[in-house]
């Protein structure tokens, strides 16, 4: 399975991108991460980087769209879904984080799963780091290591 990672803004040197690329190489998938600025103001800010987004998802991508008004589920669920796409023969999920104003009508229509990290707000960069934990510790569970210990 492959991974694709597109958001809105740029993570630049620092800790957080530490944070991520920590996780990042402990996984046994795969990992595109494609960002891109954030859009100037205006009603429409939202489904321009929207379009950004979906344009960086491979054809017949399993999208996720981190979105606070999401699905929430604890790793097990979460690790659960992964499995079971990566048992139905999906080879690529794109996991897409939205601008500071979320994504538009177009990202949540084509997403297979709206995924909540809780309802607070959280930064994209810290998103990041949450998302590349949260599939090592899918991987994890997945192949049975005890680094989840719930």
């Amino acid at each position: 399975m492959r991974i694709v990672i597109a958001a809105i803004g740029k993570l630049r040197k620092g800790p957080e991108q530490e944070l991520f690329d920590i996780y990042v190489k402990r996984l046994p998938w795969s990992v595109t991460v494609r960002d891109f600025a954030e859009s100037g103001a205006g009603q429409d800010r939202r489904d321009r980087e929207g379009e950004r987004l979906l344009k960086a998802v491979p054809s017949g991508a399993t999208i996720i769209a981190l979105d606070e008004h999401g699905t929430a589920m604890d790793s097990v669920g979460f690790a659960d879904r992964l499995k079971g796409w990566r048992d139905a023969g999906i080879g690529d999920v794109a996991f897409l984080i939205g601008g500071a104003d979320g994504h538009g009508s177009e990202v949540r229509k084509r997403a297979d799963l709206l995924l909540s990290f809780g309802p607070m707000t959280w930064p994209h960069l810290m998103v990041r780091g949450m998302l590349a934990e949260q599939l090592y510790r899918a991987s994890t569970i997945i192949a049975g290591h005890p680094y989840h210990r719930a």
